[in-house]
């Protein structure tokens, strides 16, 4: 079989050789030779014929027929309407000709569409003639904090069913009517929102040196004012749930609940094994004495990564252990927090609970 020089692979072949119509000699069967433009050895070609007649006598049969406008020529549609038509250089009607490049069309980007989420409504088991402190009322209908409501309410511009209260620590109903700058307040709706927080955000609703917040990452889960449970660092990544409903979030953060708060950690060397059982049985720091409730080398390989489980809700104090040991913190990573983990949650991403889960966290299940 016949090879070609330039590529290893047999050249392809059609048909059956020895048939004439198919030889290599005869492969231009089925093409339309036209023959140079040569002194005394010139045939017009068809249409040049009858673009010549059509000039010369337009009424002729001749000009009659259908001619193909030539480059930017306007001509009328005649008795079937519609006005003139301009022409390409292809001779077709406006518009991208078969097989041909777009002229001056910039690169077209692919747009991915945006994932939407559609925000969960939670069943509310709130009694409605249970009492409620008033400023806790304005924090929960996202008017403002509970600091800031107590200054408002001495402000003299929030009412009660149409009187002016003053008095802090005043205790109404939800089947009360609240007015905040003469405005009609009510309870939001609960959230819940569950974040895989990266590195290099501040875990605050707001920071007066204009760093970036995990606000910033899921301010399109809601309309409702919503908060963190609880604090990362900065430079801490993993589990962080934000949520407007403050029962739930004091019962997560308050010591005496010891929800359980599991912790990755990767170190700048190994861990000696007298240090593993030092952190286990007890660390002295600048304020108090912390223990992990359970700790243990993520791999046999890698010594410098450790697991840790702790309740203590004090500030950075799983940095604070390991640097109190001689250990600088390359990477903290929160795994675990009260039953929630980060699975299937990409970094910087967020969701919202399940109703399943928000039952769980308000039976107090999760430990």
């Amino acid at each position: 079989m016949a090879t070609n020089n330039n590529d290893s692979r047999p050249a392809r072949s059609y048909g059956n050789a020895n048939n004439e119509r198919h030889s290599s000699a005869n492969r231009n069967y089925n093409v339309e030779r036209r023959p140079q433009r040569e002194e005394g050895n010139y045939r017009p070609s068809y249409e040049e014929n009858y673009n010549r007649n059509y000039e010369s006598n337009p009424n002729s049969p001749e000009g009659s027929r259908k001619r193909r406008p030539r480059v930017g020529e306007r001509v009328s549609s005649g008795a079937h309407g519609g006005g003139e038509r301009s022409y390409n250089a292809y001779g077709n009607a406006p518009g991208r000709p078969r097989n041909a490049q777009p002229v001056n069309q910039g690169s077209k980007k692919l747009v991915k569409k945006k994932k939407i989420f559609k925000q969960i409504k939670y069943k509310e088991n709130a009694d409605p003639t249970a009492p409620i402190r008033l400023n806790k009322y304005l924090a929960n209908a996202g008017v403002c904090s509970r600091r800031e409501a107590d200054e408002f309410i001495q402000a003299g511009v929030v009412k009660v069913n149409g009187e002016v209260v003053t008095e802090l620590g005043t205790k109404i109903t939800r089947a009360d009517e609240v007015m905040f700058n003469d405005k009609t307040v009510s309870l939001e709706s609960k959230v819940y929102v569950l974040l895989n927080k990266p590195k290099g955000f501040v875990t605050t609703t707001d920071d007066p040196e204009n760093r970036k917040t995990v606000m910033d990452l899921v301010k399109a889960a809601c309309k409702e004012r919503i908060y963190p449970v609880g604090r990362l660092d900065r430079g801490t990544t993993g589990v962080l749930l934000l949520t407007n409903d403050g029962d739930l979030a004091s019962k997560l953060t308050h010591p005496k609940y010891e929800k359980r708060k599991i912790y990755q950690v990767w170190l700048d060397k190994p861990v000696a094994m007298e240090h593993m059982q030092a952190i286990a049985d007890g660390i002295e720091l600048e304020d108090g004495e912390i223990h992990a409730d359970a700790i243990s080398y993520v791999t046999e390989e890698d010594l410098s990564q450790v697991g840790i489980e702790i309740h203590s809700g004090k500030n950075r104090v799983v940095r604070r252990i390991f640097e109190k040991l001689g250990y600088r913190v390359l990477k903290l990573d929160r795994v675990y927090f009260a039953g929630l983990t980060k699975k299937n949650l990409s970094r910087g991403k967020w969701r919202y609970l399940s109703e399943k889960e928000v039952n769980m966290l308000r039976m107090g299940a999760f430990d």
